[in-house]
């Protein structure tokens, strides 16, 4: 259990008991990365049926699932996108778009980017059909983009020796996490196809794709992937 309420703390604001971080815990905590996706599904797919009962208009529906995963989470993905952003639009040697990665500072594609981000995912929630399909479909998303950023921690090379993407990478069982997330985005799929084949093919589709940007993008850009890139990567993905 120590590695699941690590995995919680450090990629949630969900409130979970305080354990100790020690070495045999964080090799497992990556395995449970997203229970995070499979909770905030949850709660996004309670906001709409809560919208439906209510009658509530599209525009503050849109606000509510475009709040909730960026409240549960803590913004720690978006802090990655953003910060990812920045480095890619500063067109610097690699070394100095790594510096950008760690500077706190945000700079100005950030900014822009994160607006542009905001904006299609609030235009895309406002077409929501509120039926229980679509429902499902987008909860099924945040478990899909976790489990497509864990397996990229654990099988890209790694940007850096440091910082706490490698704390846990150094510890993980890599082969036991990449499996285990392979489960997810097979439970993932599965759900997606009984659900609607047709948003099913778009939707892994899409997955596949960012999986594959980011795996040559962060190769390519950075030498490896960062804790940064892979909080892109959920973004992207979702």
């Amino acid at each position: 259990m120590r590695s699941l309420w690590i995995a919680v703390a450090m990629y949630s604001k969900l409130p979970v008991p305080q354990v100790e971080w020690d070495r045999k815990s964080l090799s497992w905590a990556l395995c449970f990365f997203p229970v995070v996706g499979v909770v905030i599904g949850l709660l996004l797919g309670l906001w709409l049926e809560l919208c439906a009962l209510l009658d509530i208009g599209p525009w503050l529906r849109a606000a509510g699932a475009l709040l909730l995963p960026v409240a549960v989470s803590g913004a720690i993905h978006l802090d990655g996108f953003c910060d990812t952003a920045d480095a890619l639009g500063s067109h610097q040697p690699r070394e100095k778009k790594l510096e950008i990665l760690k500077d706190p500072h945000t700079g100005a594609f950030a900014v822009l980017f994160c607006c542009l981000y905001f904006l299609l995912y609030a235009g895309f929630a406002t077409e929501l059909a509120g039926n229980l399909y679509s429902v499902l479909s987008l909860m099924c998303s945040f478990l899909l983009s976790r489990c497509i950023s864990g397996f990229a921690v654990v099988t890209f090379r790694s940007a850096k020796s440091s910082g706490l993407l490698h704390t846990f990478t150094d510890a993980a069982q890599k082969r036991t996490v990449a499996y285990t997330m392979i489960g997810y985005f097979i439970v993932a799929a599965t759900l997606l196809f009984l659900i609607d084949w047709f948003v099913a093919f778009f939707a892994l589709a899409g997955a596949l794709l960012s999986f594959l940007y980011v795996r040559i993008m962060c190769y390519r850009q950075f030498g490896g992937i960062t804790g940064d890139i892979a909080g892109y990567l959920v973004q992207l993905c979702e």
